[in-house]
């Protein structure tokens, strides 16, 4: 359609970009290259010889070798190897004069970016398991190291996720190509993303802006993603500094910097150079919790070490959980790092070390530069003696507020003795060193000493910004307080605790009050106070949080005691989930014997964090007191329930465990026993203006609830005059007709409107109701699955993305599960009752039965979508088919909308129609001719009056030998360029000559078998991989299964600026 912004137009536009940014463009079919190769082999050879112009032939043919022939692994694997090469460049031995020499070999000039090579390509095939054309590829020095997915901006059917689902398909069909790998695009110029070979699509982020300003991120331009990341200068740093492996066990992920994290960093070394020679004070690094600060910390220990010429790097935490998890962090990245990071076991070693003893004084005493040390306050003990009195270490600081209290000296009122604070202990022990802060929680205005130690913010990421970009999810709270019946005494000794902790300045004011409050075990630990938690937890987490994710949820008892309290009720309560329940928390000597062989040892909790870790595990829920609130992270745990008074900083670490992104999450719900509301208002008064108008106040009943009622009425409203209260009241057979009644009420060719409404806010109504579900009412939670029924199956049925099939199985499948889990529903719900076959146009019964439909309208959008589907496959194989049905259907479709025909009428068309493409299912079988076959004498005889120049026969036998000699002359190079595709035209038409074809006068003829041929050429093999008329056709494949049926699955690609000869 005219003025329609297609595919095409924004490749083309995303082009012109990248040209304006200083890349040179290569439409593909121009050069003359090997198609079995994903490297573009010219640029990279004369690449390899600029950058490294002392380097013999030798040595640059064992680069190419190396870089060609990587070890059997996985892709993962490859990719790291490679990235190590390009990043630090490759090691080779070579011989000179006959004397063995060894050097490196480098792929890429980071110094000088003007050096390196920088190309975009697009209609670049590479043919690996199939043949595969991504969009767009740029080329570094020959690799392909960015792939760049793009759907059309202009169908509203199709999404970014297309994208994601394509690159996943072609890491299947060419792997090679994702060797040389560096970053993932998807875009559809409203949205763009980048991610890895490694990353989930939840993990795909956008760039929000080009300078590291954080206004008006909410939507960025296209131009600001690819101006932001793909400058030549940037496109370099992200790729040496900005893109690192965590190796987590067996597995291997590959980590992607997102914006905030790289503009932070970059602010940080600029700020930490400063201070090297001024004060000392780099500055606090302040980005919300799960946002990515423990890999930030690794980004930034990386880049210093060329920054300040390899300085030692000491990373102070205040507690040995918080950090052993740094440090695994650390490890995990120690390729990345080029060094092993070490862990302080004490301050200084005695005269009889342990073998794996490290002294934190011995260790920085033994070196001048580089080195990771890992140590925890406690290490830092009063004395004269600096530790080092070197200047180029830097201490990282994480959590720095937490503890770093007290630069100014403080006298013990009993005894006079003058104590020190731990900040000037730490200043006194290091006195030459340069101080930098990071943490995930904001410093207290009243927190005087951290900036003085550090310095002010050098940059916030703070809730708002991080869940606008996708980086977390929100934390909403609900209150089940009332449900533990606590009387008035109660609830005030409960009070005293928060106002303790509120003031815990000094530990010996605590222990005391403590003390004091000692009855709060004896209140939290009553027999009939658990009872009644364990069973509302048990209510709660079965009805409302159970089937959300993976259901993993966390309890947060308030001691040892009440922990292993809550365990034994819940097993009494549901003896078989023993596998589901488990205690997380240290051994005791103090432990009754009975509780060994429930909280084990270490080695037991590690092995319980890798099975909580683990989304498929049978471990969903987990008990806990201190462990596991600080940087434990489970992306998939949504529910978290408080039974442990917690304020400020513990309580806003505790509940960011549920603002992990996974998938479709919506949110993290805690679920508050104890009445943390205000604790939770206190904490945020330290957070920026925006966060406390976001997030002061996230009581379920007075924001999802709110919104879940508002969009229910929108829903209500649209489906005003349709009558589906049997959805409630009746048996599954009459549910099963209220929703496709509902999707035919819906689907009406005058309700485009509210339909586009209705599935945005349908969207939201679910949305809303996965977080305030348990206070819903029952008939409410039926009224709003019926909606989200009726929404997936208008969203199966209208979406014209030709790879996602329509499937009765399947769509009856989801939604029997979609009612399991958000009604408890155990009835069968069976679709479409009146159809008692399978979903295929090629099936004469199927469509008896489709005409007898009473629901008009989803009868015809169900025609519609299954010749849809058989249309595309055409668009692949048969260009004369694909022509003529498309226009057909175009037609009934215009005169439908146009209200020249009726539901009736456009029906029996398209039934014809349906009827007319299964008898040419059977035209081949008649002529003898194979599916690619028929799609030859299509093409010969497209024209009419072609018959009434030949004899069937004769054009059977032109097309028989037409595919004989296409096959048997087929190589490579008629992908190759332009000249090998004009020698194949000029076989054509030889070949057709010599029968005389075409006939006087017909000479338009030979295009449409040239265009044939073409189609032919730019697919696999179509008797092996393409098979034109499935018998059925709606199978219940996953999309990429599908998709592999096809070689080419993008849309069809326009050069630019260029033209085939045709």
């Amino acid at each position: 359609m005219p003025g329609f912004y297609t595919e095409a137009d924004y490749e083309k536009s995303i082009i012109e970009l990248f040209q304006n940014m200083g890349y040179r463009y290569v439409y593909a079919p121009d050069l003359d290259r090997d198609f079995y190769s994903p490297l573009y082999e010219e640029e990279l050879k004369t690449a390899l010889h600029r950058l490294n112009p002392g380097m013999p032939e030798d040595a640059i043919s064992e680069t190419l070798f190396k870089l060609k022939n990587f070890e059997n692994a996985e892709l993962v694997q490859k990719n790291a190897v490679f990235m190590d090469y390009l990043q630090h460049g490759i090691e080779v031995r070579y011989f000179v004069k006959g004397e063995e020499r060894s050097g490196l070999v480098y792929l890429v000039d980071y110094k000088t970016p003007s050096k390196n090579s920088f190309v975009i390509a697009n209609q670049w095939t590479f043919i690996e398991n199939s043949k595969k054309r991504p969009d767009i590829i740029l080329f570094l020095n020959g690799f392909p190291i960015v792939l760049m997915e793009l759907k059309s901006p202009s169908r509203e059917e199709t999404e970014v996720s297309e994208g994601y689902r394509q690159i996943r398909n072609y890491m299947q069909e060419i792997p090679s190509m994702f060797i040389y790998n560096c970053i993932c695009v998807i875009s559809d110029h409203l949205t763009s993303k980048a991610g890895t070979i490694t990353s989930g699509e939840d993990r795909f982020m956008e760039w929000k802006t080009k300078d590291g300003n954080y206004e008006n991120t909410q939507y960025a331009q296209f131009d600001t993603f690819f101006e932001g990341m793909f400058t030549r200068e940037r496109l370099l740093d992200i790729i040496k500094n900005f893109i690192c492996f965590s190796n987590e066990g067996l597995k291997q992920f590959k980590i992607l910097a997102g914006y905030h994290q790289y503009f932070a960093v970059r602010k940080a070394i600029e700020s930490t150079k400063k201070a090297t020679v001024t004060d000392g004070k780099g500055g606090v690094f302040w980005h919300t919790q799960g946002s990515g600060k423990s890999l930030s910390m690794v980004f930034y220990a990386h880049l210093l070490q060329d920054a300040l010429n390899s300085p030692t790097i000491v990373v102070i935490t205040d507690r040995n959980d918080l950090d052993n998890q740094l440090y695994e962090q650390f490890v995990k990245c120690k390729d990345f790092l080029r060094q092993e990071p070490v862990h302080a076991t004490c301050r200084k070693l005695g005269e009889h070390p342990a073998k794996n003893d490290i002294g934190l004084k011995d260790w920085l005493a033994g070196r001048q530069a580089n080195g990771i040390i890992f140590t925890t306050m406690q290490k830092f003990e009063e004395s004269d003696e600096p530790l080092s009195e070197r200047h180029n270490i830097v201490v990282m600081a994480d959590e720095a507020h937490r503890s770093q209290y007290g630069l100014k000296e403080k006298v013990d009122a009993k005894t006079g003795e003058i104590k020190i604070g731990e900040a000037r202990v730490i200043r006194n022990s290091l006195p030459n060193a340069t101080y930098i802060g990071f943490t995930g929680t904001p410093v207290s205005a009243k927190d005087r000493n951290t900036r003085e130690v550090f310095g002010d913010y050098i940059d916030i990421y703070d809730m708002t910004q991080a869940v606008k970009d996708g980086a977390t999810r929100p934390v909403y709270y609900e209150s089940r307080v009332i449900k533990l019946k606590f009387d008035e005494k109660t609830l005030n000794r409960i009070d005293q605790e928060y106002d303790i902790m509120a003031n815990n300045a000094d530990p010996e004011v605590i222990e005391k009050s403590k003390k004091e409050l000692g009855q709060m075990e004896a209140v939290l630990g009553n027999d009939a106070t658990i009872d009644s938690l364990v069973s509302d937890i048990i209510n709660h987490y079965e009805n409302y949080r159970a089937d959300l994710l993976t259901g993993k949820a966390m309890i947060v008892a308030y001691s040892r005691t009440i922990a292993m309290k809550i365990y034994k009720r819940i097993l009494k309560l549901r003896p078989g989930w023993t596998e589901k329940v488990k205690v997380v928390m240290t051994e005791s000597n103090k432990d009754p014997e009975k509780w060994h062989a429930i909280i084990g040892n270490k080695h037991h909790r590690d092995e319980l964090a890798k099975e909580f870790k683990d989304n498929n595990s049978p471990m969903k829920i987990a008990i806990v007191v201190d462990m596991w609130l600080t940087g434990f992270d489970v992306p998939s745990l949504a529910t978290m329930y408080v039974y442990k008074p917690m304020q400020g900083y513990n309580l806003m670490q505790a509940i960011a465990r549920v603002n992990r992104v996974f998938k479709d999450k919506e949110g993290g719900l805690i679920v508050d026993y104890v009445g943390i509301a205000s604790a939770l208002k206190q904490a945020m008064n330290d957070y920026t203006a925006r966060d406390k108008k976001n997030y002061g106040d996230t009581d379920i009943a007075k924001v999802a609830y709110p919104k879940f009622l508002e969009k229910l009425s929108i829903c209500q409203d649209i489906f005003y005059g349709y009558d589906y209260s049997k959805f409630t009241t009746g048996t599954d057979l009459e549910r099963s007709k209220v929703i496709t009644g509902a999707v035919n009420f819906i689907v009406a060719v005058n309700k485009e409107k509210e339909r586009n409404i209705f599935i945005k806010e349908a969207l939201l109504l679910k949305q809303a109701l996965s977080l305030c579900s348990s206070i819903v009412e029952r008939d409410l939670r039926i009224e709003a699955a019926f909606f989200e029924s009726v929404r997936v199956l208008v969203m199966r049925l209208m979406n014209q993305g030709e790879e996602k099939k329509i499937s009765l199985p399947e769509m009856n499948a989801r939604i029997n599960e979609l009612l399991k889990q958000s009604i408890k529903s155990d009835g069968v719900i069976n679709l479409f009752s009146d159809v008692k076959e399978e979903l295929s146009i090629f099936d004469p019964k199927f469509l008896e039965e489709i005409a007898k439909m009473k629901e008009k309208n989803l009868a015809v959008e169900l025609l519609k979508k299954l010749i849809l589907e058989q249309l595309h496959i055409y668009k692949h194989t048969n260009v004369v088919k694909s022509e003529k049905f498309s226009e057909i259907i175009q037609s009934i479709m215009n005169r439908y909308l146009n209200g020249m025909l009726t539901n009736e009428q456009v029906i029996d068309e398209l039934l014809n129609l349906a009827k007319q493409i299964s008898a040419a299912n059977k035209e081949g079988d008649d002529f003898g001719l194979t599916p690619d076959e028929l799609a030859f004498y299509d093409a010969l005889t497209k024209p009419e009056a072609i018959k009434d120049f030949y004899r069937n026969d004769e054009l059977i036998a032109i097309t028989k030998e037409l595919t004989k000699t296409l096959r048997k002359n087929r190589t490579i190079d008629w992908q190759k360029r332009d000249s090998a595709r004009a020698k194949m035209r000029m076989m054509i038409k030889r070949l057709l000559r010599r029968h005389h074809y075409p006939p006087e006068g017909m000479d338009d003829a030979v295009q449409t078998v040239m265009t044939q041929c073409e189609l032919w050429t730019d697919n696999t093999d179509m008797e092996g991989s393409i098979n034109p008329f499935p018998q059925n056709l709606q199978n219940t494949a996953r999309y990429d299964d599908i998709e592999s049926q096809h070689s080419m699955v993008a849309e069809d690609h326009v050069s630019y600026e260029k033209k085939e000869d045709k």
